[in-house]
């Protein structure tokens, strides 16, 4: 808020907090938002809009419902109406509003911002071995009412689709750090599957 020039928004902070604690929740909570700022801290440098991409990780996984198909548009629409609530730009507030819907991971990331953003949430799967098969069970914890076979047939997709781009990770101290990793994790993940 200091670097937004704006007063400290305690109410959103709790609010914030609030989410990321709900009770469904078993990956995308606090633990998940303070592994993402701490790696930040680590790479801001490479940021071009440092602020919105701090500000993105906040709000980018604030509304999540495993049953529902727009959460990413729904935390990227609190995030920019706070920002314009505090009189922040509008070129601001679609920046930011950008940056967490590419969370989707539906398309290349286009900018350095972006790519930073992207790389920083998908970190969790070039992590240790240990950690990253606790990322899996709270991933299928959150999932607990698909069944099965249905829940494994859709989790193949998505981590094939990892393994099919010929780089998960778009920035290079994210390549140079987390590939090899996330790619071995993803190999064991399917076997397990």
């Amino acid at each position: 808020m200091h670097e937004l020039s704006i007063d400290a928004n305690i109410q959103t902070f709790n609010a914030l907090r609030s989410a990321y604690s709900e009770k469904h929740r078993h990956y995308h909570t606090t633990s998940h938002i303070e592994f993402c700022l701490v790696l930040f801290s680590k790479f801001r440098c490479i940021a071009n809009e440092p602020t919105d991409v701090q500000l993105a990780i906040w709000f980018h996984d604030a509304i999540y419902n495993p049953m529902s198909s727009d959460n990413e548009e729904r935390s990227a629409d609190w995030a920019a109406t706070f920002l314009r609530e505090n009189g922040c730009a509008e070129e601001q507030c679609n920046r930011v509003r950008g940056l967490i819907l590419a969370t989707m991971h539906d398309a290349p990331a286009a900018d350095q911002d972006t790519q930073l953003l992207v790389d920083i949430d998908l970190a969790i799967l070039g992590v240790d071995r240990d950690s990253y098969q606790e990322f899996e069970k709270n991933v299928r914890r959150e999932y607990k009412w698909v069944p099965g076979p249905l829940f494994r047939r859709e989790r193949r997709k998505i981590l094939q689709s990892f393994l099919d781009r010929k780089s998960i990770y778009s920035t290079k101290p994210f390549r140079e750090t987390h590939e090899g990793q996330a790619r071995r994790n993803i190999e064991s993940a399917l076997n397990a599957l």
